[in-house]
């Protein structure tokens, strides 16, 4: 899985959401919360649950935070529903938008809103999915390089996981969709800590943008995205610009 964009998407992410934490708080609080309540409150007995914590923790969402939302939980009236939209950005890019919302009608209209501004369209389900494959996918931070790549790739796939990549200071282990949580906490067992756990759309064919306009249409939209409380993740095939190395 050599080159797989997403992180450069969590490295956009952090970089994006020092001066605003509040929306990082506030997307991976609703998560919690629905996990909680479909779950139960008690991470130990709901793995999504901890998957969920584990994520918040490593945005830096504070203890006390968590722990709230999971007082809340049992008590809070919104009624979130997770609803995945498909759709092309600028340049035929495709695009997958999973959210979690209590309006529906609101979250359909502001994505449309933000396909149309920025050159793209909202699609039918169906539309660009098969562009990609569902795989569970598990990012390990080692940019303190400490963790020694053959252990690591050797409880890897002991944990379940089918590909294993190590390189740029992170660790990403690949599972089956379905097995993303399991290998999660056989990992965290031994002692890893990972970034995040989750089943994602990959891509299995990139699309470049080379027209200038189009790139910072493309720009826009994923920031629009960011910025809307109700989008959760966005998966997309745009093969995006390598960064300069740094001196």
């Amino acid at each position: 899985m050599s080159g797989h964009s997403k992180w450069a998407n969590i490295k956009r992410k952090k970089e994006k959401t020092d001066g605003a934490k509040a929306k990082i708080f506030t997307k991976i609080g609703r998560e919690i919360m629905v996990a909680a309540r479909e779950g139960g409150a008690d991470p130990s007995n709901n793995s999504r649950l901890a998957t969920l914590i584990a994520k918040a923790k490593a945005n830096n969402v504070p203890n006390d935070n968590i722990n709230r939302l999971l007082q809340k939980a049992g008590d809070s009236k919104d009624d979130y529903e997770e609803i995945t939209y498909e759709g092309y950005g600028p340049s035929g890019v495709a695009i997958i938008v999973e959210t979690l919302t209590d309006n529906r009608n609101r979250t359909a209209g502001d994505l449309r809103h933000y396909f149309d501004k920025c050159g793209g369209n909202l699609g039918q389900n169906g539309s660009v999915s098969f562009l990609f494959e569902r795989k569970g996918m598990i990012y390990i931070d080692n940019e303190d390089g400490k963790i020694d790549e053959e252990k690591a790739m050797e409880d890897a796939f002991d944990a379940g996981a089918t590909d294993f990549n190590f390189e740029d200071g992170l660790i990403t282990v690949t599972t089956e969709a379905n097995d993303v949580t399991k290998v999660a906490e056989k990992l965290a067992a031994l002692g890893y800590t990972y970034d995040s756990a989750e089943a994602e759309y990959i891509p299995m064919t990139k699309t470049a943008i080379t027209d200038e306009e189009l790139l910072k249409k493309m720009e826009k939209l994923l920031d629009l995205f960011d910025e809307n409380d109700d989008v959760q993740n966005v998966y997309h095939n745009w093969e995006m610009p390598e960064e300069p190395d740094e001196d």
